[in-house]
């Protein structure tokens, strides 16, 4: 029989009387929360799969767009300004003191802690509508991936002419089964076996991309490639060549976007070290390792396809063959974002679970947890709200996807949107409340003269996916493959 116990959504409620000899002590950390066991390593696993991701397969086109001067600068550029204000906000995870301060959980509990008001509820805002967006892309891009698995086979077996479409819905919703069940996890601390796996995926289809780009360039095939990337009057018109630009720095900023769930990793790595330590060699390794694969693979892939660099050059069939190793990176991608939906998904399900659990803590619907007992797994606490709630957001993320099934122009939608207030917004203001800087000295005016760039980037960057995504709505087919 199926026994039932009363705990929260994110932590087991423990009686101080069931341990003895202090043992409690042993199994909680400072905040009353069973132990934290997560290290810079798991973290670094966390930030990979949020960080490599779909993003990866854009950059040749964003490449392309740009040309070989801006293109490598603003991958460069994104990347150090990732770091820097990502480890200003490593720094914000306690409060006020950035190690023996109180713990905060979420990135909103950060907002709140060191600049309140109004300012927690615009986080909000952006961090949660960031995370659903990326969740459906996410939903896009692994459906696609699936997609090409089938029509690689097919090209294999009827030739390269034959257009071989498929629907990518079917695709979704096998993927929305998949995320299903494993929504049912219960928080971001059991999450790190899918992230070293995930992480172990992108690295294998990145470097199958990377690969495959250095053979095709070693295969002599002409291409042509310019210092400013597709040329007006030649690839594309003038307005054409503006606007694709614009969307091109809205693909890059959202294969660096990991911000909005920075805290929530940080949240479950041990205290000692302090966290605000690991977590920065963390972001260390994090950042180097995908600004190493993004330079690689971004300049590799324009000097293999130039300025016909397909959106996405995997699932775009920039290559046919060796059709078995296409099939195998696919997978790989499939792979790694299941496993980066559940890192983008859990800080909004823990957001959505505990607001519940204070509004209505007398509903045995929402807080009440039955242990069941599983073969080969050990005991499960299913509660019956996370399962109807986190069930039904899948599905509707997976029907705004078969919706809106367009690659590039969601990726820098996204990017853009999220860039500037998560990234380099609050990272700063928090910053500069921790360390009380003066106003008007050297270190604040630099650091608002980035903060109103930024601005400024996500503003144009986000004007070219709209713009994108117009033109995509007007050429879109339903029922046929998107690319």
């Amino acid at each position: 029989m199926a026994k039932e116990m009363q705990k929260t959504s994110m932590f087991i409620e423990r009686n101080p009387g069931d341990y003895e000899n202090g043992d409690i002590c042993k199994n909680l950390d400072d905040d009353g929360r069973p132990k934290r066991t997560g290290t810079w390593v798991t973290a670094s696993a966390h930030i990979i799969t949020a960080v490599i991701g779909s993003g990866v397969l854009s950059l040749a086109w964003a490449i392309a767009q740009l040309g070989w001067v801006v293109g490598p600068a603003v991958l460069m550029a994104f990347s150090f300004i990732t770091y820097f204000t990502c480890t200003l906000l490593a720094d914000c995870y306690r409060a006020p003191d950035p190690v023996h301060g109180k713990r905060n959980y979420t990135y909103m509990d950060v907002v709140r802690a060191y600049l309140g008001g109004r300012k927690v509820q615009l986080c909000g805002l952006a961090q949660y509508a960031n995370l659903v967006g990326v969740t459906i892309g996410y939903t896009i891009t692994a459906s696609i991936s699936m997609v090409a698995v089938k029509r690689s086979n097919c090209f294999h077996k009827h030739g390269h002419h034959v257009k071989c479409q498929t629907s990518n819905n079917p695709f979704m919703v096998i993927f929305a089964c998949i995320q299903i069940v494993l929504s049912q996890i219960p928080n971001f601390h059991n999450l790190s076996w899918l992230s070293i796996l995930a992480a172990i995926m992108s690295f294998a289809y990145s470097s199958i991309g990377l690969g495959l780009s250095i053979a095709k360039v070693a295969g002599g095939e002409p291409v042509r490639t310019t210092l400013t990337g597709v040329t007006v009057g030649v690839d594309v018109s003038g307005s054409e060549k503006i606007w694709r630009t614009f969307q091109a720095i809205g693909d890059i900023a959202f294969a660096y976007a990991y911000s909005t769930v920075l805290v929530e990793i940080q949240d479950t790595i041990k205290s000692s070290p302090p966290e605000n330590k690991s977590m920065k060699r963390a972001t260390t390794l994090g950042v180097s390792t995908t600004t190493l694969f993004y330079v690689l693979c971004g300049l590799v892939g324009y000097a293999a396809f130039g300025n016909d660099a397909p959106g996405n050059f995997l699932t775009g069939f920039g290559f046919y063959e060796p059709f078995w190793l296409i099939d195998f990176a696919n997978i790989c991608i499939a792979i790694h974002l299941i496993g980066a939906y559940q890192v983008f998904a859990q800080p909004l399900f823990g957001f959505v679970e505990g607001w519940c659990a204070r509004q209505w803590p007398d509903s045995k619907f929402i807080t009440r947890e039955h242990a069941v007992d599983i073969p080969c797994y050990g005991v499960y606490y299913l509660n019956l709200f996370r399962l109807v709630w986190r069930t039904a957001y899948v599905v509707v993320t997976a029907v705004v996807a078969m919706i809106f099934p367009f690659f590039n122009d969601f990726l820098g939608l996204i990017g853009a949107g999220s860039f500037w207030p998560l990234t380099v917004y609050f990272p700063i203001e928090m910053h500069i409340a921790q360390t009380n800087l003066p106003k008007y000295s050297f270190r604040w005016t630099w650091l608002k003269i980035l903060s109103w760039v930024c601005l400024i980037v996500s503003l144009i960057a986000a004007a070219g996916s709209v713009q994108g995504l117009i033109q995509s709505l007007k050429t879109y087919k339903p029922f046929q493959t998107q690319e």
